[in-house]
């Protein structure tokens, strides 16, 4: 009570205190200008994407991945990629909304009813609504599936908006793209011009010195020159931001007591291992990996296990044995034989959830569908071929292979699969429902049966101790305390005897370095912008490591100073001069091609036949200029010296052969029409929309 009768009577100060630390808080956003940006993962063409909307794309995105690929586990470098995947998306969804909206492209809801439920539906209604007694596609199934859609869980309707989502979307974007692509038009000139350029051929005669036959030393660069080259071809330097580090990693390994400790726990469970009759319960209990009932041929087994165990009375206990990271016990559980491999011919029912399926179709309709195929299989067998080729099967391949398998080991088919082709003679035809939907499966060939033997595995991976860890971190820190400066780093590197690594050209949305998994903490400190060039990082505690870096090398986004691409462009700037050499050298012999051969010890060279939309020039590489130069020329005619991009050359034209003329050029309209079409039906639009539109990314701060 004395307590609180003291707040009371300090009650007034309290509020001030807490009055006055809020308005520092709030001042202080405002002075360092974190108050809107630590919100906004980033901005796309003046829209502001909030954290809050960003995850909400990115948590979508993660469980469609989870449900496409049967997991509650996705890897940090999935994530990763999920992430970037969905800034694309959202930059792609803004970016072409906004471009839809600007030149009215627009879908109605009865041109929606007409893709969905329409007599020429959207490609994906038709693939997903098939007749398995027809193999063509049934409106009344879209109409009946709709009906009853109201009855289906949540979670079917959530994917069915989904999917009515995706019709409209690529509606809107084959509008957009045949907007783009009927606009395109050749005039006649262009074409005759295009066709020409293919088909006028010229002969020629060359002399060309190439930069190499002149040594560096007789060359003197100066500022000017790297000046003149970098204002000139600058805008080809334009970079991402990227950061250089050099780092040392202080990895976290099993100690020589933790490798005994292990060793001395699996020994502990030998007895209870060989007496157990629950084998599958004991192993799953006491083991790392869970309980596996394969059969195994003699090839099959793990070598560390085959002497032991293949000619082993059954019950028989091998180990403890230390293999790939962990102490193994192995039991022989079994003897049996089995045909080494089997042959199936199938077709696959897929149902919303089903493994690796986009299918929106429930299993209960999934089950009726599979039943009528499997009747009019059994009626006819050969149907099944017919049927999967057709595309009736929900597995791709099918299309290809006609629903045959081929052969395939004893084990290698999801187990129910497996047993059924096992269990059942060859020419039997079933239903099999597993993970993936239902299998009408036809059994086609099995060999000879073989020794095979099932083995209980418990198995014990060999991790570090937490004294393992803290000795560990003890060194890591010894070796951080050592380095508050890049030349205590260099140093303190030495003195421990350590390996140094070094990784360039980090990109800010990188998730890995070498030999490091899930580096982003790494990187983010790299991009941070309180860390300046040459500083130390604390110790950055990863997945079994810890990791102290050094920053050695900042790039930031743009076109760099001269100073920090001198090195860089001096080969094209050396080459530049090399070429101004050689061509006031050739200038001395009046375009005498003999004398000049001579003089500079190099061959004249004859082209036969070029035409101006070639890609090599007389086995001197890319050389636009020097075709350029050519067709400018007159039969006849000499070029004055020039230095192209590998050489400096003197051309003489000796004949241009005119391409015969024709009566229309439908045929080179029709080919550049075709190729601006694949163009644009790759993107070419929205790339172009994107280069052109201001886009912030902040995720750094984030992510």
């Amino acid at each position: 009570m004395a307590v609180i009768g003291k707040i009371r009577k300090h009650s007034l100060l309290l509020i001030i205190v807490i009055g006055v630390a809020l308005a520092a808080f709030v001042l202080g956003d405002f002075a360092t200008g974190t108050n809107r940006t630590t919100y906004y993962v980033g901005t796309i063409a003046d829209d502001e994407i909030t954290i809050n909307d960003f995850n909400r794309k990115y948590d979508e995105n993660v469980e469609a991945s989870k449900r496409q690929s049967q997991t509650d586990r996705i890897p940090p470098e999935e994530l990763g990629r999920i992430r970037e995947n969905t800034w694309s998306q959202l930059i792609q969804e803004i970016l072409m909304s906004k471009e839809y909206e600007r030149v009215g492209v627009t879908i109605t809801p009865d041109e929606l009813f007409y893709q969905i439920q329409g007599p020429n539906p959207h490609i994906a209604v038709v693939q997903n609504f098939i007749n398995p007694e027809t193999g063509q596609y049934d409106r009344e199934m879209v109409i009946r599936y709709l009906q009853n859609l109201d009855q289906m869980p949540q979670q079917n309707k959530d994917q069915w908006l989904t999917f009515e989502r995706y019709v409209k979307e690529d509606r809107l974007k084959t509008k957009y793209q045949n907007l783009i692509v009927k606009g395109y038009y050749m005039p006649n000139a262009f074409a005759k011009l295009t066709y020409e350029e293919k088909n006028d051929k010229a002969s020629a005669e060359v002399i060309g010195v190439r930069f190499t036959t002149v040594a560096d030393s007789l060359i003197v660069l100066t500022d000017k020159d790297y000046k003149a080259y970098y204002e000139k071809y600058k805008v080809n330097l334009d970079q991402p931001a990227s950061r250089d580090i050099e780092y040392v990693v202080f990895d976290v390994v099993p100690s020589d007591k933790d490798m005994n400790d292990a060793e001395l726990f699996v020994n502990s469970m030998v007895d209870e291992f060989r007496q157990t009759d629950n084998i599958s319960g004991f192993v799953n209990a006491n083991s790392d990996n869970r309980y596996d009932s394969t059969w195994f041929g003699q090839n099959e087994i793990p070598v560390v296990m085959e002497e032991a165990l293949f000619n082993a009375e059954i019950g028989s206990v091998h180990g403890p044995f230390f293999d790939n990271g962990a102490y193994q016990l192995a039991r022989l559980v079994d003897i049996t034989f089995r045909p080494d491999s089997m042959k199936a011919s199938h077709i696959l029912v897929a149902f919303e959830g089903s493994l690796r399926s986009n299918q929106t179709r429930s299993k209960e309709d999934a089950a009726r569908r599979a039943d009528s195929l499997l009747s009019v299989i059994k009626r006819k067998p050969s149907m099944l071929a017919e049927l999967a080729t057709g595309g009736i099967s929900d597995d791709a391949s099918g299309a290809q292979n006609s629903g045959d398998l081929g052969w395939f080991k004893d084990g290698q088919m999801v187990a129910p699969f497996n047993s059924f082709v096992h269990d059942n003679k060859v020419g039997t035809i079933g239903l099999v429902e597993t993970d993936f939907g239902y299998h009408i499966v036809e059994v086609t060939g099995k060999k000879e049966p073989a020794k095979k033997i099932r083995v209980a595995i418990i198995t014990h991976l060999v991790t570090p101790s937490t004294q393992t860890y803290q000795e560990t971190f003890a060194k890591a820190s010894k070796f951080a305390t050592g380095s508050k400066t890049k030349e205590q780093f260099e140093a303190t590197i030495e003195s421990m005897g350590m390996s140094k690594r070094i990784a360039n050209t980090l990109r800010s949305d990188a998730y890995n370095i070498a030999g490091i998994q899930n580096a982003r903490q790494i990187i983010r400190w790299a991009f941070d912008e309180k860390t300046g060039l040459n500083d130390v990082s604390t110790i950055f505690d990863l997945d079994n490591m810890y990791v102290v870096a050094a920053l050695t090398k900042v790039v930031e986004k743009g076109i760099p100073d001269l100073s920090d691409v001198k090195e860089l462009i001096k080969p094209q700037v050396l080459n530049h001069k090399k070429g101004e050499y050689i061509v006031e050298r050739m200038q001395a012999y009046a375009n005498d091609f003999d004398q000049m051969a001579t003089a500079f010890n190099t061959p004249k060279t004859d082209i036969p036949s070029i035409t101006f939309d070639s890609r090599s020039f007389a086995g001197f590489g890319q050389e636009p200029k020097a075709i350029g130069e050519l067709f400018a020329l007159r039969p006849a005619a000499i070029s004055k010296p020039f230095a192209g991009s590998n050489a400096a050359f003197l051309i003489k034209m000796k004949d241009i052969t005119k391409a015969s003329e024709r009566s229309n050029y439908d045929q080179v309209r029709n080919e550049q029409t075709t190729s601006f079409e694949q163009l644009i039906r790759n993107n070419a639009a929205f790339r172009a929309i994107e280069k052109a539109s201001e886009i912030q990314d902040n995720r750094l701060m984030f992510f």
